[in-house]
């Protein structure tokens, strides 16, 4: 399954999404020799945007057509991740223009390395090139 827009970041990463629908997504992982910190182990703000972009893609399925900006999130690490990871997200509670989300980063043997929480406003997509050119002029 495509991601249903660019994230030129989460392409470097590799992730790849495998369900988005309901309130829910779930992306998976394989990290590369990159993605580790000087433990062997896959780094922590590796961690941290698999959950962010999990969770804002939960947010998502609840508003098509829809950006969904982080607002805050938190993450606690139980344990080292190595890869494969998968990523499961769910939607807490909706208002009008806020989305309450919650996801677990899981190991090959199904074991939970990280849990996170975390709040998304909606936002109206701007075309590719306003949005550049905003973030240009700021």
């Amino acid at each position: 399954m495509d991601f249903s827009v660019n994230i030129p970041f989460v392409s470097l990463l590799g992730f790849e999404l495998q369900r988005m629908a309901d309130g829910h997504a779930e992306i998976t992982h394989s990290p590369a020799p990159e993605h580790l910190n000087s433990f062997g182990v896959v780094h922590g703000g590796v961690t941290m945007t698999l959950l962010d972009v999990t969770m804002a893609h939960a947010a998502r399925s609840l508003a098509e057509g829809m950006g969904a900006v982080t607002i805050e999130m938190k993450t606690s690490f139980m344990q080292a991740a190595q890869g494969p990871l998968r990523c499961e997200a769910r939607v807490l509670h909706r208002t009008a223009t806020l989305v309450f989300t919650e996801g677990s980063v899981f190991n090959a043997e199904g074991a939970r390395v990280s849990h996170g929480s975390g709040t998304f406003k909606l936002v109206a997509r701007l075309p590719a090139g306003r949005a550049v050119q905003n973030l240009r002029s700021v």
